[in-house]
């Protein structure tokens, strides 16, 4: 597997940063700042960024797991360790899909990631994006059971997410 580090992590990378406070890293001096004004902090263990937008940075996929509610066009600090750092590219199979059932969300992950299970289906970028918005519809929506016929909607909510996932 591929390491990263202060010279290759913003090449076709997917990362999930974890959100941090301030305080872990004042005074420390920024080692870039991008052309989008995102601040790049390096250290041995990783890479702190400073940033106003997260998800599609580029060529790379980069999602913040916030402390609190995350609104884009904020700005917030995000931590990720080199080896939280994974190869992506839009075409290739590399990602899973996960659903929280009690929060009624869902979210994608990459296939190196520790808790892939090795029977979620793979899929790329694009083909992710798109089953993604369908099972948030299903999650969170109504109208398109409408014209089915069934006795439980959450017992068909959960059939047709996991034959999607």
């Amino acid at each position: 597997m591929k390491k990263y580090n202060s010279n290759n992590f913003h090449k076709h990378t997917f990362c999930l940063w974890k959100e941090v406070p301030l305080t872990e890293f004042e005074g420390m001096k920024p080692s870039f700042k991008s052309q989008s004004g995102s601040e790049y902090f390096f250290t041995e263990e990783g890479v702190y960024r400073i940033s106003n937008h997260w998800g599609r940075v580029a060529n790379c996929r980069w999602r913040l797991l916030p402390l609190s509610d995350y609104k884009n066009q904020h700005t917030k600090i995000g931590f990720a360790n080199w080896a939280d750092f994974y190869a992506n590219d839009e075409t290739t199979n590399l990602f899973f899909i996960q659903v929280n059932w009690e929060q009624k969300t869902a979210d994608f992950f990459h296939k190196d990631m520790p808790l892939y299970d090795g029977i979620a289906t793979l899929r790329n970028a694009a083909d992710t994006v798109k089953t993604l918005k369908k099972i948030k519809l299903i999650l969170n929506e109504d109208s398109w059971a409408k014209y089915l016929d069934y006795e439980n909607l959450e017992e068909l909510r959960i059939e047709m997410v996991k034959k999607l996932i």
